[in-house]
């Protein structure tokens, strides 16, 4: 019976380098597969401009979540977000989910303002403050074309 040493060395070094490779695109991808930690709950918003998919939730500039899904409610003419948040926080319904942005033209993403004594949100629920985000263009046009 022949042995094989040198190729079975060579594919278990390929086998681990495609784990490794298949480990760092789920990692550095942000992909949530098995993500049964998170609760969702929804919020409507006037304008999201700029906001994506996986964009995330921050409370007091620490990561809570990501933004799951983005709809659209045409009866009630809002941007409706469903949001993922880990299992361990807890919103209250006096909470105020916000748009903000990362720096001067940085990346979009929603902040949330804790209640103070308001019941606990349930999963599947909805955060009722919103705040929509601030377009920088449209106030800087303001200022230019002299309308402030």
């Amino acid at each position: 019976m022949k042995k094989y040493p040198k190729e079975t060395a060579v594919g278990i070094f390929v086998f681990l380098g495609l784990l490794c490779i298949v480990y760092m695109s789920v990692k550095l991808g942000d992909v949530h597969m098995f993500a049964d930690d998170h609760y969702h709950v929804q919020a409507s918003f006037n304008d999201i401009t700029g906001l994506r998919v996986n964009s995330p939730v921050e409370m007091m500039g620490v990561p809570i979540g990501y933004v799951n899904n983005i709809d659209l409610n045409l009866e009630k003419q809002k941007a409706v977000l469903t949001l993922s948040i880990e299992k361990r926080i807890e919103l209250t319904d006096d909470a105020i989910a916000s748009v903000k942005t990362s720096g001067l033209i940085g990346d979009k993403y929603i902040k949330i303002t804790p209640g103070g004594v308001g019941d606990p949100i349930e999963p599947g629920g909805t955060i009722i403050e919103t705040e929509s985000a601030i377009d920088i263009e449209d106030l800087i046009s303001k200022y230019v074309f002299g309308k402030v």
